[in-house]
Parts: structure tokens; sequence; C-alpha cells
């Protein structure tokens, strides 16, 4: 079978993440910037097992949903067929009792098949909302790693420091590079949120998924203003 390029694979995100954890050792094998990224690389690694449940059926809700079924069916038949004809029952107000009695369990036999199905996607959407909170964490953790990593504080060679000023210990193009990474790995964590949304279109989740890629961009957006301030580098 011919690979799919129109969708979100969870083990091609999964191998980018570990390059990525790789390139982040090789280059700042103390930074804990590869803490985060071994962290990123279990969430993703975690999603195979986690999407694989929630394509899966709950099927004790389904049978429970296929049964109340079966029982609204029943009590209808049973319903039409006790109705005893006679002048008495075509009164308006003995009908229309007939009707309501008839109406009124059909409803609350309703209620209970619509809650059993919206139960699965509820609990199915309380497992997806407890991994993108943990990616919400991971992306603001990323975020306060590159807090402090200023290019005016490297290219500034007369800057006057405190006591409790950051300390500089980054090259221009070790910083291009720390950033670089910081970057992709905002972008790695949105891709993993959006894995969530290939079998699961549930509208929350939607949402919850669309916060975290904004999230991640815009965070982002921060860094590549930090990049454009650094000299060009052509080296890789």
């Amino acid at each position: 079978m011919s690979k799919s390029y129109s969708e979100l694979d969870a083990d091609a995100v999964l191998k980018t993440v570990r390059a990525l954890g790789r390139r982040v050792a090789e280059r700042f094998p103390d930074a804990g910037l590869r803490g985060v990224c071994r962290t990123l690389e279990e969430v993703c690694a975690e999603s195979t097992a986690h999407l694989a449940a929630i394509r899966r059926p709950i099927w004790p809700l389904r049978i429970a949903s296929g049964l109340l079924l079966l029982i609204v069916a029943a009590l209808t038949i049973l319903s039409v067929v006790n109705i005893r004809v006679s002048d008495e029952a075509f009164l308006l107000p003995n009908f229309v009792d007939i009707v309501q009695n008839i109406i009124q369990d059909l409803v609350y036999l309703a209620i209970g098949v619509f809650f059993l199905v919206r139960l699965e996607t509820t609990i199915k959407r309380h497992r997806v909302s407890r991994i993108i909170h943990q990616l919400r964490s991971i992306a603001h953790v990323i975020d306060m790693h590159q807090l402090t990593k200023d290019p005016h504080r490297v290219l500034n060679k007369n800057l006057v420091t405190t006591a409790s000023s950051p300390v500089v210990t980054l090259t221009p193009f070790l910083l291009r590079r720390y950033l670089d990474y910081c970057s992709e790995m905002l972008s790695l964590t949105g891709k993993i949120a959006a894995l969530y949304l290939k079998d699961f279109d549930d509208p929350a989740t939607v949402a919850a998924v669309t916060e975290i890629e904004e999230l991640t961009t815009g965070l982002s957006r921060k860094i590549w203003q930090k990049i454009t301030a650094l000299p060009p580098e052509t080296d890789e």
C-alpha cells in the first residue's frame, strides 16, 4: 500500500521528534531542553496506543445502547398491540391519556439511548483532553527555556549586567540553533495534538486542538522575532 501524504502519520511524527531529540543532544548535551524533548517524545510514542483506543468502540456502551433500542421497539409494539379498541378509547380524554403514556415511555427510553451514545464520546473526549492539557504544559515549558535567550545580550559586547542577569553562554550560531530547536519543538507539539483529530472529530476536541495550534504558532512567532535579530548563518 502506497503511503498517504494527505494526512498526518503518527509514526512519521514520532520519527521527526526523535531526530530532533538527537540534534538537541548533540548540540546541547547538558541543556534542560534535551529533557523537554525527551518528554515530548514519550508523549508522541504513547499517542499510537491512545489513538488506537479512541478508534476502538466501547462495546459495553454499544451493547447497552442496542438493548435499549430493542426495548424501545418491543414496548412500542406491545403498546400498539395492547391498545383496547372500544367506544370509550376513542373518547378524547381517554385517547389523549393513551397517546401521552406511550409517548412518555418512548421519550424516557430515547433519552437513555442518547445518554449512552453520548457517554462514549464523552469518555473519549476526556481521554484526549488529558493529553491536550499535557501538550499545552509542554508548550509553555519550551517557551520558558527560550525566555532568557536574548540575541541582543549575545551581540552586545558592552552590555552592563547585574548579579541577577542571565549568564550569556551561547555564541550567535549556537543561540540560533537553540531557538531553531525550540521553534521546531513547538511545531511538533501542535502536530501531536492534531493527530487526535484523524479519527475523532468531536467539536470540543477540535476546539482544544485548534487552541494548541494557535498557542504553539504564537510562541514560535516570538522565537522567530529573536532569530531574525541574529546575523545570518550559512553553516548547518
